[in-house]
């Protein structure tokens, strides 16, 4: 960690009850999250208060759709959007993602900005202070709180201080930095390039992905005219800050796809390399990470921006339920977030290169790797189903104790209540007990805030305990 030395102009310290640094997905959705319960929340962003129609991120997964649907944003943002049910990788391999089991069983191509419109609105509607053109200098920290230093757009040094700090604040994180942690890890595809351009020839396939050896390409349409381009060429290398021509766009995808579709008109081109890094500590004391500030990995699969949002809202309620509910054993849960995220951010890291090197192969013996492992998934309908909820999201489970129940840990799905949907009861951030009629639920463990009560509308004859985040808690048939 690192103290700035106060200079003359530094005014007194404000107080808040958490501070998140970055105002990007994972930290307007963690702040919104914490403000709707009632907690104090600061959000330092060092840009201005603008939203760019330019953006990396551009996929919504299923589980990550389930997540706004608990916060009541998902119909209006899959309005914004256009849904694809199948994948066709690699002209070979096809994957149905409408045999998810959610109630959005496709993958929403719908830009970044488009999810930060929501998630900021839902923010100042829950009264989050918004400081904009505010850098992050420094943090100290001790028993009982966190002291942001700070610098404004006009100069000015003050300090803010509160209970608990969250670095949302991307790949080159200040909060990081700040804290001394390593970042470890290998930059794996250098010179990667982003256009969005119109098309003259429309695609066979809403999301065109292919990889030759020699380069790989993928076009995915925003629904409004406008089509994402990323793509690698293996002779192409150099620092990332070269300029981008339109005619290096059409030679990528030429190269890997056949064609380029008729390319023209970019509004954006853009270039950048690949990392695959993960932060070994999510948490040190009363600050924590999350986002691309904790793991950074290919593109492939489209899992960074919705990574992130998962983890925010894992790490909300168990702030909520310290600071508004006074959890019993507060470090103890507070030190989930870290059990929970880190093995899920270790395996994103790892399953998304492992496309990236599909995608890369090369040699002949790396292209019947390839091979087989496409085929395997084109037949063996498990191995599909189990790497479509890898990437959707709606596959990933926690850990549980010895002798629970086997769902304790599950992604819980949207269950039919009597009472409504399990996703429209979650919205208000409370745990969720879900019983048949008449069932016994003395044997329910105490939750950390405040649970509403539900009932299975078929014969549905096990008992739940939801947590916030859709996640279940215990079980008891």
């Amino acid at each position: 960690m690192t103290e700035q030395t106060a200079t003359p102009n530094t005014s007194a310290a404000t107080e808040t009850d958490v501070t998140v640094v970055g105002a990007g997905p994972t930290g307007l959705l963690l702040a919104g999250d914490l403000a709707a319960a009632g907690v104090r929340v600061t959000v330092i962003e060092r840009r201005p208060p603008t939203r760019s129609n330019l953006t990396r991120a551009f996929g919504v997964h299923a589980r990550t759709l389930e997540l706004l649907d608990a916060r009541g944003l998902a119909d209006e943002l899959v309005t914004k959007g256009t849904p694809i049910t199948g994948l066709r990788l690699f002209r070979r391999l096809s994957l149905d993602l409408s045999r998810l089991e959610s109630r959005f069983p496709y993958l929403l191509i719908a830009p970044q900005y488009e999810v930060e419109r929501l998630l900021e609105r839902r923010a100042r509607d829950a009264g989050v202070d918004f400081r904009y053109g505010t850098r992050l200098r420094g943090l100290s920290q001790d028993t009982g709180s966190v002291t942001a230093e700070l610098h404004d757009e006009d100069g000015r040094d003050t300090t803010l201080r509160s209970r608990y700090l969250v670095g949302t604040d991307g790949m080159r994180s200040s909060v990081r930095e700040s804290l001394g942690l390593p970042f470890p890890g290998v930059s794996a595809i250098r010179s990667i390039l982003l256009a969005d351009v119109r098309l003259s020839e429309e695609p066979e396939n809403l999301l065109t992905v292919n990889g030759t050896g020699r380069a790989f390409a993928f076009i995915a349409p925003f629904g409004d005219g406008w089509y994402r381009v990323m793509g690698w060429r293996r002779d192409d290398s150099g620092p990332d800050d070269r300029p981008v021509e339109l005619e290096d766009v059409r030679e990528v995808a030429r190269q890997a796809l056949g064609t380029d579709y008729g390319m023209r008109d970019p509004r954006w081109l853009s270039r950048f390399h690949s990392d695959e890094r993960q932060v070994p500590e999510y948490r040190r004391g009363r600050v924590f990470l999350a986002g691309d500030a904790a793991h950074v990995h290919s593109p492939a699969g489209g899992q960074g921006m919705n990574t992130g949002l998962q983890d925010a809202a894992n790490l909300s309620w168990k702030l909520v339920a310290v600071l508004r509910h006074d959890a019993p054993d507060p470090d103890g849960l507070l030190d989930t977030y870290q059990a929970e995220r880190h093995p899920i951010g270790a395996q994103v890291v790892r399953s998304s290169g492992a496309i990236v090197r599909l995608a890369m192969a090369h040699t002949p013996l790396e292209r019947l790797g390839r091979a087989l492992a496409t085929s395997l998934l084109n037949v063996v309908r498990p191995a599909a189903d189990k790497a479509m909820g890898m990437i959707s999201g709606t596959g990933l489970s926690y850990g549980a104790p010895r002798g629970a129940h086997r769902l304790t840990g599950r992604r819980a799905p949207d269950l039919a209540l009597s009472e409504g949907r399990l996703y429209e009861l979650l919205r208000k951030g409370e745990f969720v007990l879900v019983t048949p009629d008449g069932a016994d639920t003395a044997s329910a463990p105490a939750a950390p805030g405040p649970v509403a009560r539900a009932h299975h509308r078929d014969s549905n004859r096990t008992a739940l305990l939801v947590r916030p985040d859709g996640y279940i808690a215990w079980a008891q048939d």
